[in-house]
């Protein structure tokens, strides 16, 4: 396993990070904790979950993921070799069972306490924006649409001055920003730069695949020249780029078959993108999973794929990826295929 640094820390995280997503509704604890030991196992120090989840977002569910994962550091004991990231929710019809409020202070406060309460810790390495508080173009929007009647109040520095008290009294390490375009963390890090007392934004949790490369076209100069690091959402596009869907196949069980409605990168576009990446993978004796996951890995601007399955077999090919570095031959191909398919799918 090959280890990076988030930025501006001497804190050292696998570049596989271990997604959480599906415990508690597509998984139960028993296989949530199956999955944590074996990625243990296999050099994986870095979670990643969210106050959100199990996905689809549920009130009888709220929050079992970080349950699930706090169970499993009492049982173990590994808390202080885990490097632990979690999320507060934003406002959206679709968290009106969390809170109807956004980023305010008492909002952030209680999302922490609560957070600390159900992983049975009492800090947080990285806690994260999960989107932003304004409306903007994201979750499978491509660009932004400025509305006459929109109102938002700029509450960015009153957002850092609860994260910096809440650093200060030892609850949070370190902060970063979920489904973030490149105007918010520009926005984020001034204010910070500005007003040395508040904390700095160090990582940006979006999307990337071979579907979804839309971070390159503002974010990743951001992130070069601000050095904050990417953790990489969805590197398979919702398992699209396992292949397991292409022939219009429906698998007992999988995600798009259980929740349809989840059809960001599943397109025309996008499945004719993912056939000719299929027949590359296939080509130099590739799993489609395991190129999708090796591109995303060499990225220059990544700090962590995130990876998430609902099997052990998924979860050990996954891991698996650190270890395949991709031919230049075969990243040529893969730019020549998104020179003619590019982005298909927000």
């Amino acid at each position: 396993m090959d280890y990076s640094y988030l930025p501006h820390t001497e804190i050292e995280v696998s570049k596989i990070c271990l997604g959480t997503m599906t415990w508690g509704k597509q998984n139960t604890e028993a296989e949530g904790h199956e999955q944590m030991d074996h990625a243990f196992d296999k050099g994986v120090n870095f979670f990643d979950t969210a106050e959100l989840y199990p996905i689809p977002a549920e009130s009888e569910r709220y929050a079992e993921t970080e349950r699930i994962i706090g169970n499993w550091f009492k049982k173990t004991g590994n808390r202080d070799k885990v490097v632990l990231a979690t999320k507060i929710a934003g406002k959206a019809e679709f968290t009106k069972h969390i809170r109807t409020t956004g980023f305010t202070r008492d909002a952030i406060i209680g999302a922490v306490e609560g957070s600390l309460e159900r992983l049975q810790t009492d800090y947080l390495d990285l806690y994260q924006l999960h989107w932003p508080d304004r409306n903007t173009n994201y979750f499978g929007k491509r660009g932004y649409e400025h509305s006459a009647t929109d109102y938002w109040e700029d509450n960015i520095h009153q957002v850092l001055e609860t994260l910096r008290d809440l650093v200060r009294e030892g609850k949070i390490r370190h902060i970063g920003l979920s489904n973030e375009t490149p105007w918010g963390v520009m926005r984020y890090l001034e204010e910070s730069k500005v007003h040395a007392s508040l904390p700095r934004m160090i990582t940006i949790q979006n999307p990337y695949s071979l579907l979804n490369r839309l971070f390159e076209v503002g974010n990743a100069e951001v992130a070069h020249r601000e050095k904050i690091g990417l953790l990489a959402y969805s590197p398979l596009a919702f398992g699209v780029l396992s292949g397991k869907y292409l022939g219009n196949r429906k698998p007992d069980n999988a995600r798009l078959t259980l929740f349809p409605n989840y059809a960001r990168y599943s397109n025309e576009v996008a499945t004719s993108a993912t056939q000719k990446y299929y027949e590359l993978a296939q080509e130099h004796n590739l799993s489609l999973a395991q190129m999708a996951l090796a591109f995303v890995n060499s990225r220059p601007f990544l700090t962590s794929t995130i990876i998430g399955a609902t099997s052990m077999k998924q979860l050990e090919e996954n891991i698996a990826s650190s270890a395949i570095t991709l031919q230049e031959t075969v990243l040529e191909r893969i730019e020549k295929i998104h020179d003619k398919i590019p982005n298909p799918a927000p």
